[in-house]
């Protein structure tokens, strides 16, 4: 009986969405010159860190291989977010016009920019499943820590 209060609240919930906004802006020029930057060093740290997992032979583990595929989705986000970003700030004669609840429609110079600067918005399509990936691997390296420490009967 809880589970479905808790499951009509959530339904409720969702249906109780107001605009979201996937990228951020923020306040000139400093602000985005950090933020953009921070971008493209979440960007190295993370393929820094799939580097480190190859060289060290990590990846066996599935749990390992798991956050390798986390962190290269983040590098793809970080980097789709920073061009979303850059396109925000070149695009002001670009013209964005709510033609209703599921739709827009932009007005641009150039079609193929106009696309561009659709797809780059999207950028949550590569966050959540890196963020999908890392739990996993986070969840399976858990697991595998714990059925260790039963099978030896200590803590590792």
């Amino acid at each position: 009986m809880k589970k479905k209060i808790w499951l009509m609240m959530l339904v409720c919930l969702l249906g109780m969405v107001s605009s979201s906004h996937a990228t951020q802006l923020h306040g000139n020029p400093e602000g985005l010159y950090v933020h953009q930057v921070s971008h493209l060093f979440f960007a190295c740290c993370m393929a820094i860190l799939i580097y480190w997992l190859r060289v060290r032979d990590l990846i066996r583990s599935s749990g390992w291989r798991y956050i390798q595929y986390g962190a290269l989705f983040f590098i793809v986000w970080s980097l789709d977010a920073a061009l979303a970003h850059f396109l925000d700030e070149q695009m002001a004669e670009t013209l964005t016009v709510r033609a209703g609840t599921w739709h827009i429609r932009m007005e641009t110079a150039n079609v193929w920019l106009g696309w561009l600067y659709y797809f780059v918005k999207l950028d949550h399509l590569f966050c959540a499943p890196g963020m999908i990936l890392l739990y996993i691997g986070l969840k399976k390296l858990h697991l595998q820590n714990f059925t260790q420490e039963e099978e030896h009967g200590e803590a590792i």
